[in-house]
């Protein structure tokens, strides 16, 4: 037997259905190898599948160097690890450290549910600024490698 055959009652209010997820995923040891156009164009092309085949819906996003940061909702079934994983996957194949790698990404990722009291905008114009803050561009509309893919409309 379960131990909550149900969602507690209040649980409803915090984590709302199809929540907006903020996900960031670091390199091993912090490699520079992510922020390049092939990798980009791979992200996209990632982010639009899973979106035509699994109606997940990856919003804005920045790809650094070392680092990317990207907002995503899904069905209320969505295996955040799962996918992230096999996002993880799918660029390091693109990548290659020297024919294989043997660690690409840190094991884990960092992912926050985007609470109702909580903007998306605001969250997305402190993610927007991390090429400014890490010296790359002096305009964060200047970073080649940020965008969004599908709307999400949480504000």
């Amino acid at each position: 037997m379960r131990r909550f055959p149900r969602t507690p009652p209040r649980l409803d209010r915090v984590i709302p259905r199809n929540p907006v997820f903020f996900v960031t995923a670091c390199t091993y040891r912090r490699r520079r190898v992510l922020a390049n156009k092939r990798v980009a164009v791979l992200f996209v092309e990632f982010a639009e599948r899973a979106y035509s085949e699994h109606n997940i819906a990856v919003g804005r996003y920045v790809i650094m160097p070392d680092h990317l940061h990207l907002f995503v909702c899904g069905p209320d079934d969505l295996e955040l690890g799962r996918w992230v994983g096999m996002l993880k996957q799918c660029l390091e194949k693109q990548v290659v450290l020297g024919g294989s790698a043997r660690h690409f990404w840190q094991r884990r990722f960092f992912d926050h549910v985007l609470r109702s009291d909580e903007s998306y905008n605001q969250k997305w114009n402190y993610v927007r600024a991390n090429p400014v803050r890490a010296g790359l561009v002096t305009n964060p509309d200047d970073w080649p490698y940020a965008g969004e893919i599908i709307p999400i409309d949480r504000i």
